[in-house]
Parts: C-alpha cells; structure tokens; sequence
C-alpha cells in the first residue's frame, strides 16, 4: 500500500504576518541575506572601472555575454560562484570564469565563460577545477558545451597550481578530446578576446570555431612573444586576428562583426544540432502545494533543533505528494516517489527529530542512519536505478549510528550496502543540502566523491566530519575531564585552544566556505530550490545513462567483450 505525504490544491502563499514575525528569527533568512550581498559583490567581476574599460574596448564582460547566449527570461544554474572569493585578498572573484547551465533554443547546454574584467581572464589555480566540473557536468550529461574565450592564459605568479599534475591544466583539453573524439558531445566556441598560448587548443578542439573582428586573437605567442623569440614584428589581427584564421589558416570557421553577432551566430549554431535522444517529461506548470517562501520559517533558528521535513517537502514536489516507500519501517530515513516539475524522481531525505519505533523499542534519533535504514535505503536505490528514475538526496544527517547494539545489528555491512548501491547507480544523482552533512552519513547521502550529477546547498548547509562541540570534546575532552574532577577551570592555553577551534569549525561549517572550495555547485534559496532542481534534472535526463563519473566512454565498434 503506498502512503501519500501531500497536500492537495493549488499553492497556498505563507501568510505576510507569519513571514515578518519569522524574519527576524530566521537563520535560513539571515544566511540568505548574507549569501546574496556576497554574490552580488562577485557578479561585478573585477569592479565598475574593469567593466567600464571593456564596453569601451566594444567588448560585452562576460556575465552580459551569458545574457545573449541564453533564451530571454530563462535560468542560469551557476556552478562555483563563490570559488576562490577568500583568497588572493579578493582578486579572484569567481576565479575568473563563469560556467554553469543556460538554455539556449529550449536546450541545455553548459557555458563557460572567461571574464576578462578579472586579470584579463587569467586562468588561476581554481579556475582549472571551475572548467573541469563544467566539462564533466556537459560529458555526464551528454549536453553541448559553450566557451566564450577572453583570457591572457596562465596566471604566471601561480602557474605552479595551474601547469603541472594530472588535474593541471591539460586535463581541460584531454576532457576536450574526450568529448570530442568518443562522446560526440558537441563543443562550440567563441573566441571574444584573447586566446594565447595553450589555451588555444581549448577552441582548436571544438567542433565549431567563432571569432569577433578586431577583438578577438588566437594564437600559441602574442606579438610580444613572437617578436623576442623569432625576431619578427607583427601585429595582433596579423598574427592571429578574426580575418586571418578564417581567410588564411582556416583554424577559425565564422568571423562576427561584434559580440551581439557573434553570439547569435553561436545560438544558430546550437539551434541547428540534432536533437538529443531523449527529453524530460516536463510539466513546467506543475506546482508544489505550499508556497517555497514558507521554506524560510520550516527551518528553526537554532541547527539542532527538529523539523518536520515532510512540510519542506511540500513546497519542493509537485503538489507536496510523496508516495513513501515503507512509510512505517525505519521512519528516520524518508524514501518515496515524486515529481518536480513533472519529471520522476526519487526522493531520500533524512527526517530529524525523536522518531517513535516499534513497540517496545527505544525511540531513534533522526539526521541518524541505523542498520535498518541503510537497508531499506540501498533497496530503494536498488529499485530507482532498475526503473530509471533519477535520484534526489536531501541531506540534513549527523552521521551512522554507534555503540553495542548497532555494531551487533551489522552498521557496517548494512552502511556497506548502502554506499555501494549509491555509487554504482547509474541514474542521476541530485544533493541538496539544508543543514547538516556530518560524517559517513554525508557520504552515504551521495557526498561529491560519489560523483553526484549536481551537488547544491542552501545557504544553511554545514559540511563537515562532526559539528565543533562534538570536535571539542573528542580533542579536549581528556583536559575538560580533569578539571571537572579537580574542580578547577581547565587551563588558559586550553580555553584558547577550545575558543580558536569553536571559531574555526564555524567559519567551515559555513556554506560559504564549502562553496568558496568548490565542495558545491552552487547555493541555491528556498525561492529558487524547485526550479533549479527542474533545470538540473532536464540537463541530466538526456543521458540515458549511465551516470557513471565524470564520463563513460562507451565501447569501442569490434572491441572484445
């Protein structure tokens, strides 16, 4: 018998005078606000002078770029906004590209974008994980990929973190080969601006080559370069201008009079691909039962205190149904079916609070993972990925059970089963976190080694092995012991101790620490939770599978099985 946890109806709005007693007591709120004052210092790029130097260049920065490639009035899933936002005393924001997902003609695609109002478009140590998880998402996918070039290459001062190592630069245009040798996935790129030295082979390796006239330059040396290794003065449009790559080298394949032409030249290219193999049942006037704004007031102020996940649910699913699968076993682990946006997905969402058991047996601690849970989680995984059903993991867990009686009931073998049928799914896998990820439990709810399709947080999201108190007593707890025995205070030095460790658990249980690391794709708000979800899952839908890694090269014609 399958239970339904919905509210039936159209969407019922949070009531204003609820919403404004709430705000002031909101931490998803207050996070919230913070995390958008950040991002909208971020989306300036290098600053209104840098801007306003590259308008009278006649050149679009790179966010108004993303704006004219993709369809008026759509979405853009960014990834790693916040990468890289607290180093270098602020003079890499964003590290200097912008990628994620737009929608260009009704069709997904991944963008990247070199912003060139940030040290030119210089590619610093992120910038490189930045590209790569962009390459990865559009292989995983099986989605086209765009990169609007503008970029002076390597950041020389820090080459060290952007030359060398398997995940060095090169492994940008290995994934460009990849895609383009054995995935066919196909690759599209505009060169705006500069594009020197190795980094010419990124657009070399594209199917589809553009350049801007007078603007835009490709080639392996500048003038400068070319003038103190060969001797030979030259100019720029001579070496490596629009005109020549398309009239004498035939590297380039289009030239375009400006950035508006050239991006629409790039849209028509898109418009003309074949379509992809399959596209998501999507049903965008689908709505959820509850207004997504009532999210901010789901949340209490303090991340201890319980919830009731079930109405969080109800502003993300269409219509707040879920249809549990054994709603009365393990009931600290939510598994069910549902729909967002009309497309299928199978939803795991940790339920926190004190969970009444069966009868005659101790009560359970939700944001827990027992042995019976990971058991009835691994074969709802099991079941998804037979069907084909995309996977969503909403996590708020503080990790697996411990003591006597879970090792006795076999927490690791049925913590085992799960990790495996997580990681060995071959359908999409969707993280959202809201609170805690804490542990193996972070991992066990598709952490980002497990390769998720997409990890997003909200600003409320605290990743870590343990929350700081719990640290606290697991570092200083033999000190604090003895004093408690002595009565005493523990010492000054352990006070400080305790006092600067407090501080920096918090700093890194902040979302934005996660995101300036690229631990996330993205923060994502309440208000915005349910079609971000629905952008991601229409990306990822068109990969029939599998949903294996970065990629998976399929097999080769002839080769042994």
């Amino acid at each position: 018998m399958v239970r339904r946890a919905a509210v039936a109806g159209s969407v019922t709005p949070a009531r204003p005078a609820a919403r404004a007693a709430a705000s002031s007591t909101s931490r998803l709120r207050e996070l919230a606000d913070a995390c958008r004052e950040l991002e909208a210092t971020l989306r300036l790029g290098g600053g209104p002078e840098r801007i306003a130097k590259q308008h009278a260049q006649g050149k679009l920065t790179a966010r108004e770029r993303v704006a004219a490639l993709k369809d008026p009035d759509s979405a853009f899933l960014e990834f790693g906004l916040l990468v890289a936002h607290d180093r270098y005393d602020g003079e890499a924001p964003g590290a200097g590209v912008i990628t994620g997902i737009v929608q260009v003609h009704g069709r997904e695609c991944v963008v990247v974008a070199n912003d060139a109002t940030v040290k030119a478009g210089s590619w610093w140590p992120e910038t490189i994980p930045k590209i790569l998880r962009a390459q990865e998402c559009a292989m995983r996918c099986r989605i086209p990929i765009i990169y609007l070039v503008d970029s002076a290459g390597v950041n020389l001062p820090y080459q060290g973190g952007v030359f060398p190592g398997q995940y060095g630069a090169a492994r940008i245009f290995y994934y460009n080969s990849l895609m383009r040798r054995y995935l066919r996935i196909p690759q599209i790129a505009a060169v705006m601006g500069q594009c020197v030295a190795g980094g010419a082979y990124l657009p070399a390796l594209s199917d589809v080559i553009l350049m801007v006239k007078g603007s835009s330059f490709m080639g392996l040396g500048g003038p400068n370069l070319v003038k103190g290794a060969t001797g030979q003065s030259v100019d720029g449009e001579t070496l490596g201008g629009a005109t020549m790559h398309t009239t004498v080298s035939g590297v380039a394949h289009y030239a375009a009079d400006d950035d508006a032409q050239c991006l629409a030249m790039v849209r028509e290219q898109v418009a003309r691909l074949a379509p992809p193999p399959r596209v998501a049942p999507h049903e965008p006037s689908a709505k959820p039962a509850v207004d997504p704004a009532a999210l901010y007031d789901i949340l209490p102020s303090d991340h201890r205190m319980s919830y009731d996940v079930r109405e969080m649910l109800k502003a993300l699913l269409d219509d707040g149904q879920l249809d549990e699968f054994q709603p009365d076993l393990a009931k600290e682990m939510l598994c069910g079916d549902a729909r967002i946006e009309g497309i299928p997905v199978g939803v795991i969402a940790n339920a926190r609070g004190l969970i009444k058991g069966r009868e005659g047996e101790k009560p359970r601690f939700g944001g827990i993972i027992y042995a019976e849970s990971a058991e009835k989680v691994a074969f709802f995984i099991d079941r998804c990925d037979r069907q084909g059903i995309p996977l969503l993991f909403i996590q708020d867990v503080s990790g697996f059970m411990v003591g006597k009686d879970a090792e006795h009931e076999g927490i690791i073998r049925a913590g085992a089963r799960w990790v495996e049928a997580m990681a060995t799914a071959t359908v999409p896998k969707l993280v959202l976190t809201v609170n805690h990820a804490s542990g193996a439990g972070y991992y066990a709810m598709a952490g980002q080694g497990f390769d998720p399709d997409f990890i997003l947080s909200w600003p409320t999201g605290r990743m870590a092995v343990m929350e700081g108190e719990s640290a606290i007593a697991a570092v200083h707890g033999p000190a604090l012991e003895a004093a408690k025995k002595s009565g005493t205070d523990p010492s000054p030095a352990v006070q400080a101790a305790i006092a600067e460790m407090r501080e920096d658990y918090e700093q890194q249980l902040d979302a934005r620490y996660a995101g300036a690391r690229g631990y996330i794709d993205a923060i994502v708000y309440p208000e915005e939770t349910r079609g971000t979800l629905a952008l991601a899952l229409r990306a990822a839908w068109q990969n029939p599978g599998p949903h294996l890694g970065p990629f998976v090269i399929p097999p080769f014609v002839g080769s042994p099985r």
